[in-house]
């Protein structure tokens, strides 16, 4: 069994190679994968923490399993990461385990190849301009990812509640020919962004529709449980909806269910997830001036497509 530290994860996954394995894996059927999450909320005194496990078995060819701790009080307690996993990847045919895979490292990539993928089927054709609302450990991940698939994008305009973070990450992160700035102004960062990726842990919706330029996409990753929300109601209203999954969307996680539950939209209004976008059995984006909401639910099964991507990169380099 091999043990896949984050530094092999960081040198193995460029986000193009990343991006079309996704895209590939996306063409099965839904059914031939099975995807299930388990959530354990931590009691008092420290209600916000939670474990995380999810499953997913391809069959005949692999499962695994992710455990992720998520401790959001790491964001102001010490300089720790507010998520720690670990990942083990079996062999689908024997059960045989082939690698465990250090899980943070392969959330990270997993993430925001799961938003570059819906980015790169969604999004106008030469946008310039993104937004990033959140500088937390997925940020810069989220910023590399489209900027390495939208290779447009020359300006990166970042927002965080505590603004000497996002200042702090627009110094650090250096990509060739992109402007990387900092902002106080949530509204401002929200109306010239053509691509607007939001990241925060939020559960009280701060993305207006009423912000939102006409052609824009928005990616939305922050919400993972079902009380989460990063965009309002005038957000859901105005925007052409998609999901990753519609299984580990749709009554799992608040930014879709919420909306349902109160009548702002319908499950109908979910038009596509990914496994239909990638097999060609759905429609993207209509026209440039419509405005596309991508939910990033995550879920087991984009894992489990990493971490085999992951695996047989390693394979190939040994």
């Amino acid at each position: 069994m091999l043990l896949i530290t984050a530094e092999q994860v960081h040198e193995i996954c460029r986000y193009p190679d990343l991006v079309n394995a996704l895209e590939e894996s996306h063409k099965q059927a839904p059914a031939d994968l099975k995807d299930m999450l388990m959530t354990s909320v931590q009691p008092e005194p420290e209600p916000d923490n939670h474990m995380l496990i999810r499953a997913a078995w391809s069959h005949g060819n692999a499962l695994g399993l992710k455990t992720a701790a998520v401790f959001p009080g790491n964001r102001t307690r010490s300089t720790l990461p507010v998520i720690h996993a670990a990942y083990t990847l079996f062999d689908g045919r024997t059960g045989v385990p082939s690698a465990t895979i250090d899980g943070t490292s392969l959330t990270y990539y997993k993430t925001a190849g799961d938003s570059a993928l819906g980015g790169k089927l969604l999004a106008r054709k030469g946008i310039s301009r993104m937004a990033m609302i959140g500088a937390g450990a997925m940020a810069p991940h989220l910023i590399r990812a489209h900027c390495e698939i939208q290779e447009t994008i020359r300006e990166v305009v970042i927002w965080n509640r505590t603004e000497s973070k996002a200042q702090e990450l627009a110094e650090s992160l250096k990509i060739s020919s992109v402007s990387i700035r900092a902002t106080d102004d949530l509204e401002f960062a929200v109306r010239q962004a053509e691509l607007l990726s939001s990241a925060t842990m939020t559960t009280d919706p701060i993305i207006r529709g009423e912000w939102l330029s006409d052609g824009t996409h928005l990616d939305l990753i922050g919400a993972f449980t079902i009380d989460m929300r990063e965009a309002d109601d005038d957000a859901i209203r105005r925007a052409r909806v998609f999901v990753d999954s519609r299984k580990t969307t749709i009554g799992e996680i608040g930014e879709i269910t919420i909306p349902i539950e109160t009548g702002v939209m319908s499950e109908s209004d979910v038009l596509a997830d990914l496994y239909q976008l990638c097999s060609g059995t759905a429609k993207g984006r209509d026209s440039d001036n419509e405005i596309t909401l991508f939910k990033n639910g995550g879920g087991g099964h984009l894992d489990l497509m990493t971490a085999q991507f992951i695996f047989k990169s390693v394979q190939k380099s040994t």
